[in-house]
């Protein structure tokens, strides 16, 4: 999905961003709301509290926390679909706070996304 892309909120800003969406529940620590230049800030597409904490960004953890957050996911249609929607309109980037760059959230919104558009053609 050429629209879609996934970038740490701690990058650089470029104009070949699209539109800015943070999909974290909690601001990451450091970023101005100024700086992080967002059209949105998605919390409630994030993983639930609980399973983020479970999840403590262990990568042995990273096959099931990928389950159960897609399971969240196709549970939360609306903000979903509101995701969706803005990605009908252009790029995309999804920016996230983690270190890891291979197991975040935003990695499993960006699949679950592909997916959907993939099984809606």
């Amino acid at each position: 999905m050429s629209d879609l892309r996934i970038k740490r909120i701690y990058e650089p800003v470029s104009p070949d961003d699209g539109a800015r969406v943070l999909v974290d529940r909690v601001w990451p620590r450091g970023v101005s709301r100024d700086a992080a230049h967002l059209a949105l800030w998605l919390r409630n597409i994030a993983p639930s509290t609980a399973l983020r904490k479970w999840f403590g960004h262990d990568p042995r953890r990273w096959s099931t926390f990928r389950e159960r957050y897609r399971d969240e996911l196709a549970a939360n249609t609306p903000v979903v679909a509101e995701l969706d929607d803005l990605l009908s309109r252009g790029r995309v980037t999804l920016l996230y706070g983690a270190r890891d760059e291979r197991h975040n959230q935003a990695v499993v919104v960006a699949e679950f996304l592909q997916d959907r558009r993939e099984r809606k053609r």
